[in-house]
């Protein structure tokens, strides 16, 4: 299979860059600048990219790249940081600062005919993010681009098949970056498109076969998206031999253990777990909400080992882990992170479980884990719902966490999101939701004075969840919503809604 290496230099964009190449079905793969010139032979790229990067090329200690790269005969395409590293190392010059760009700029096509410029409009908006730029090519480059402030927005050499850019084509506010990434990929490189879920599938279910042999694996099954999919692929692959446990921690939404239930019950060997009244009570009297995620880590790692220890002819443990989680737990340009998202996964069980790692999803974005699981056949409404914290309801409820509490956000939260549907608006929306505040107010219902409890809705648009906007109901639409939780939902008589953009606010409020 045809593949791309991204050489990552610490750009903020990285992951852009990766999920692009894949959305043409071509495989790629993101590691830190510093990864080696062996292991870039094993790997055998089609083509190599540099990201951006935060640093200044020639600082101290700035991120660099091994001579030997330059000399594979690869060829490379270098963006921002990228672009200027390349040209420093190949001969060119920069210069610091003096042109600095920042945001959306137009671009000039010098070089229509130029491979990476194919198709690419005469002017062209783009996304710039630099302060150094290159002021003298090195020797066979030709420039491709320039804008009003800068001589070299891009510059390639034909013969070496060597690109660069000093502007970010991955990022939407580049409208045709979309296609001079294209370029690059097929008509430099060459490759074929031939990354597709069906034939990961066929590959994916005969390596489990293979690492899995007749041994059982256990799985903790959340009910989200990764870890139902990791489920289904599994039970594709080796059947019964697929524990998956279950644990209702008393923080779901509305329903959830019974559509886990009947989406799974008759597929895979399911344990459900009750251990509500255990979180819950570990619970009483925590308002942090770095505690309570920590709290509640730690509860789901007992209970699940409680539950797992019982199938002692296991000797696999699968994870939901996905392509992004692999990423932000890995070295970069700014140095190795041991950030691992343990809310969201079953990440940090005692070593004494003795359990071989399985992660079925470990080479594949979000995006693509959703098409895996309309493929394997799970439902539409699971597979395409907003995402859900791993501490669930635990950190829409400001403050102190509490059953009753607990009782009251599912209500308003099914209500919100059921109307949501109704007016066919799910899924255009990336993410909604219900925030219980620690808050009361004086109300009115019939002649009787109230003092409850406030919500706040929140909805927002976004593509990657880097930046969001909140999104933009009708009022007639909030008024309903509104009465309809208001009247249903005992303890609540306000409802606000949140019109705070990422940035500077979150998504979630904690």
């Amino acid at each position: 299979m045809d593949r791309i290496l991204i050489l990552d230099f610490g750009s903020q964009y990285n992951q852009l860059i990766a999920r692009r190449i894949r959305e043409m079905h071509v495989y790629c793969e993101l590691h830190p600048y510093d990864v080696g010139v062996e292991f870039i032979k094993e790997f055998k790229p089609s083509g190599i990219i540099f990201s951006g990067g935060p640093r200044s090329v020639n600082e101290d200690g700035a991120p660099d790249i091994a001579p030997e790269v330059l000399k594979m005969g690869v060829p490379i395409l270098g963006i921002c940081y990228g672009m200027q590293l390349l040209s420093e190392r190949l001969g060119g010059k920069l210069e610091n600062g003096g042109s600095r760009e920042y945001g959306r700029a137009t671009v000039e096509n010098l070089a229509p005919q130029s491979p990476l410029f194919r198709n690419v409009s005469d002017t062209t908006q783009v996304w710039m993010s630099h302060s150094d730029h290159v002021s003298k090519l090195p020797y066979g480059f030709y420039p491709i681009a320039k804008t009003e402030t800068i001589p070299y927005a891009a510059i390639g050499n034909d013969d070496l098949k060597m690109y660069a850019v000093q502007f970010h084509p991955e990022v939407v506010h580049t409208p045709e970056g979309g296609r001079i990434l294209y370029n690059f990929i097929f008509d430099v490189c060459e490759v074929k498109a031939d990354w597709k879920m069906e034939n990961y599938i066929d590959n994916a279910v005969e390596e489990i076969k293979a690492t899995v042999g007749d041994n059982k694996v256990v799985l903790g099954l959340s009910g989200g998206v990764d870890s139902s999919v990791a489920a289904a692929l599994l039970g594709k692959a080796i059947g019964k031999n697929l524990v998956a446990i279950f644990v209702d921690h008393g923080l779901l939404r509305k329903n959830e253990k019974e559509e886990v239930e009947k989406n799974f019950k008759d597929k895979i060997n399911l344990i459900t777990v009750d251990a509500s009244e255990e979180f819950l009570s570990n619970l009483e009297g925590i308002g942090d909400p770095e505690q309570k995620r920590k709290i509640i880590g730690k509860t789901f790692i007992e209970v699940f080992e409680r539950e797992a220890v019982k199938f002692e002819d296991a000797k696999f443990l699968a994870q939901g882990t996905i392509y992004p989680d692999i990423i932000e737990s890995s070295s970069n340009a700014k140095g190795p992170s041991t950030t691992i998202k343990s809310h969201h996964n079953v990440g940090g069980l005692p070593d004494d479980m003795k359990l071989e790692l399985v992660e079925p999803l470990k080479d594949l974005f979000k995006d693509e884990v959703r098409e895996l699981g309309l493929k394997l056949g799970l439902p539409e409404n699971l597979i395409k719902r907003h995402p859900f914290p791993g501490p669930g309801l635990a950190v829409r409820i400001l403050g102190e966490v509490s059953k009753d509490k607990c009782d009251i956000l599912r209500d308003a939260d099914h209500i919100f999101i059921d109307e949501i549907r109704k007016a066919g608006l799910y899924d255009d929306i990336a993410q909604a939701f219900v925030v219980l505040l620690p808050v009361r107010t004086v109300g009115v219902m019939g002649d009787n004075r109230t003092y409850e409890y406030v919500v706040s809705l929140r909805a927002v648009q976004t593509n990657d969840f880097m930046t969001a906007d909140w999104y933009d109901f009708e009022h007639a639409f909030l008024k309903k919503v509104s009465s309809k939780i208001i009247n249903e939902v005992k303890k609540i008589n306000r409802v606000v809604y949140d019109i705070s953009s990422k940035p500077p606010a979150t998504i979630e409020w904690e």
